[in-house]
């Protein structure tokens, strides 16, 4: 509940600025992807600015993610590494407790007369 109420206090107020800016932005902008020839219509997008904007978020957002990834990769390879480990040494620990307790019955009940 308490997660639910903070994503809709910070989805809300986001959402409100985002269409602000929408409604500011939406005069037709041309970006230009020939730098020698800037009126050349074949490498050129004509667009509203605010998709320019929500674009370029995206896209940087896109990279960070992608970035964070990469970075944490050592901790996500070391942490399947412990987890196979960890694993293995329960495997380990259930095979000498069945181990023990074929030994233990095994062995001969003890004897009440010769314990006291």
């Amino acid at each position: 509940m308490v997660k639910r109420i903070v994503a809709l206090v910070i989805l809300v107020p986001l959402a409100i600025v985002l269409v602000m800016l929408s409604v500011a932005n939406r005069t037709a902008v041309t970006l230009a992807l020939n730098p020698f020839q800037p009126q050349d219509q074949v490498l050129s997008v004509t667009a509203p600015f605010f998709v320019f904007l929500f674009a370029a978020l995206m896209f940087g957002m896109i990279i960070g993610s992608l970035a964070t990834w990469f970075k944490q990769g050592k901790h996500r390879k070391r942490a399947r590494k412990e987890a196979s480990e960890a694993v293995k040494w329960h495997t380990e620990a259930d095979r000498q407790k069945a181990k023990a307790k074929e030994i233990a019955s095994a062995l001969p009940a003890p004897d009440s007369r010769d314990a006291a």
